[in-house]
């Protein structure tokens, strides 16, 4: 029974990793300045990393449990149905301009940080290391994403009404963030897992110090009260981001099955 949560909870770690990784790989080429088109892309790569190690982890805890040696980081990431993936519904919203890209990793990257930061006291050591080797890269995330929210909330008219918008868009999606599904109860009962509500309060200190500085409201007031939080990602009830999201990525493997460069 540990092991299936242990799974599961490293599975929703690396799906999570992998949709942001997605989304914003397709800035690739057309980012609005050739600095920020190389940035944005390495923080894919950078997901991509953590991904990948979460997933080779995810296989090899579900071959010992079947015996067998059929899964591996690819299968994980390629050949599952939508509501298989765990991840948060946040990482798979769409793109939308620059302003919403960047407020999506600004407020996935407060929130990964606070994760990892605890998730290296985990009694799992594999899950212990990976989060080690990933907060070096997240603390750059954070920083890089801070400033663009700045950036763009203390700009001209233009760009801080678009990060308005992209508020409006995406603030929905921050809640789920901090309700624990049930692999991630049993998680922190057994020892290796983060208690994701308990983190709440430094995100929102964080989101509302890079607020003030970008001139916006306070992240959890300015009229946002009331929004009724959108949850069922981290069960695998998604929207219809994420079937367009897999249509794109699974492409090549499953027309392709086993294919190698």
């Amino acid at each position: 029974m540990t092991k299936d949560i242990l799974y599961n909870y490293t599975l929703h770690l690396a799906d999570n990793a992998l949709m942001l990784a997605q989304r914003n790989s397709e800035w690739c080429g057309h980012g609005p300045v050739l600095e920020q088109d190389i940035a944005i892309t390495n923080i894919s790569l950078d997901l991509i990393g953590q991904s990948r190690s979460l997933y080779q982890y995810a296989a090899e805890l579900k071959n010992a449990a079947s015996g067998t040696n059929e899964a591996t980081e690819d299968t994980l990431a390629y050949l599952r149905d939508v509501r298989e993936y765990k991840n948060c519904l946040l990482v798979e919203q769409p793109n939308g301009d620059w302003a919403q890209t960047i407020l999506r990793q600004f407020f996935f990257s407060v929130y990964q940080y606070g994760l990892y930061q605890q998730l290296l006291q985990s009694t799992d050591a594999t899950l212990a290391a990976i989060a080690e080797k990933s907060l070096k890269e997240v603390t750059y995330h954070v920083r890089w994403s801070s400033e663009w929210v700045i950036r763009l909330g203390d700009g001209t008219e233009e760009s801080h009404n678009r990060l308005e918008n992209a508020l409006e868009e995406l603030w929905a999606f921050t809640g789920e963030l901090f309700t624990p599904a049930s692999y991630e109860l049993e998680a922190v009962k057994a020892g290796f897992g983060v208690d994701v509500s308990a983190l709440k309060p430094e995100w929102e200190q964080k989101v509302n110090e890079i607020f003030a500085e970008a001139t916006l409201p306070d992240a959890a007031t300015g009229g946002r009260e009331g929004v009724w939080m959108q949850t069922g990602g981290k069960e695998g009830i998604h929207t219809e981001q994420l079937g367009f999201l897999l249509a794109e990525l699974q492409y090549m493997q499953r027309a392709y099955p086993g294919a190698e460069w």
